[in-house]
């Protein structure tokens, strides 16, 4: 069993994730500081054709730093209020009457980055047509299906302090996430600096300053490289020990999935490169770990009365595995 695919062809749009996130930083710190993890957690989502759940309170620069990252990436943004009366068909598209012909008019979702605002505040049918879409790659209107953009990168939002009201996604839909990142305040140097920035008013006045430094191409080029790294069997069995590890845990009630080994080795690759390495190293593994498995695992009552976390039961799983040399 081989861990080593095929270096691809050289690639003229470029490719090196390492390079492209210091030219997308510059930009984004025009708009946005002290969210460096988060952005790397989207950069990495998007080398990798995954998915990001972004849980924080509110005021925190969610929206503003997806936007200000698909301007730097050069792609297309759209964002999507979620709200309890909306539904599917505001986020997919519909059919509509023109000159005489029924015509798909498309919804947010054909966009390359596409801000789910408060997914769960809307009801389950809408969050299932999103989550369709981003597992598919396309969506169906009356029986015909209409691929998406590539790329095409999710980032969902939730504010963690108010569920009154709101919708809960599913274990089986929030698998359905690359990633989950707790994004939390900034620390005082970082906001100090936030106070510097130019701004109108309220908002920030150089959001149109930031350029696209990117592009279509070499975003494919960068997915094209990532899928390349090199992972040895003692890597990939010692990920993999870690995901089984989460299902034995006294204080998990359901562990990690297939999928959630699926996609740690994806987002395992990705950290290596954005260390600029084409290997990847048990640190990979560990520096992603957290939030690759933390929405996936259901913990015992017992244990969340206790104040239990999910993260604590990843750091448990890693502690029970030991590293290879």
């Amino acid at each position: 069993m081989s861990y080593e695919p095929p270096a691809p062809e050289p690639s003229p749009g470029g490719g090196d994730l390492l390079a492209l996130r210091a030219r997308v930083l510059a930009e984004v710190r025009k708009v946005v500081v002290g969210q460096e993890a988060t952005l790397d957690a989207l950069l990495l989502a998007v080398s990798v054709g995954g998915h990001v759940l972004l849980e924080g309170v509110p005021g925190v620069a969610k929206t503003l730093l997806a936007s200000a990252l698909a301007r730097a990436l050069g792609v297309d943004f759209r964002r999507a209020q979620f709200t309890p009366d909306m539904l599917p068909s505001d986020l997919t598209g519909t059919l509509t009457l023109r000159a005489g012909e029924l015509a798909f008019r498309p919804g947010p979702v054909f966009t390359n980055v596409l801000l789910a605002d408060e997914i769960n505040r809307t009801p389950p049918k809408t969050q299932a047509a999103l989550l369709e879409a981003m597992q598919e790659g396309q969506v169906t209107v009356d029986g015909e299906s209409h691929p998406l953009p590539d790329p095409f990168l999710v980032v969902a939002t939730q504010n963690p302090i108010e569920y009154e009201g709101t919708y809960p996604l599913p274990e089986a839909q929030l698998d359905r996430f690359l990633m989950k990142v707790d994004v939390g305040y900034p620390d005082e140097a970082g906001e100090f600096a936030m106070l510097g920035l130019a701004h109108r008013g309220t908002a920030p006045s150089t959001l149109d300053d930031v350029q696209p430094v990117a592009g279509v191409a070499e975003l494919r080029a960068v997915r094209a490289l990532v899928d390349a790294t090199r992972v040895t069997p003692e890597v990939a069995a010692y990920l993999l020990r870690v995901v089984r590890a989460t299902r034995e845990l006294p204080s998990v009630a359901v562990g990690a999935s297939p999928r959630a080994a699926v996609h740690l080795l994806a987002v395992s690759k990705a950290a290596a490169r954005l260390a600029g390495r084409d290997f990847v190293t048990p640190d990979d593994v560990s520096a992603v770990v957290t939030p690759t498995l933390r929405h996936r695992l259901v913990l015992r009552p017992e244990a969340e009365l206790e104040r239990f976390r999910p993260d604590d039961a990843v750091a448990n799983a890693v502690q029970l595995v030991p590293v290879p040399r």
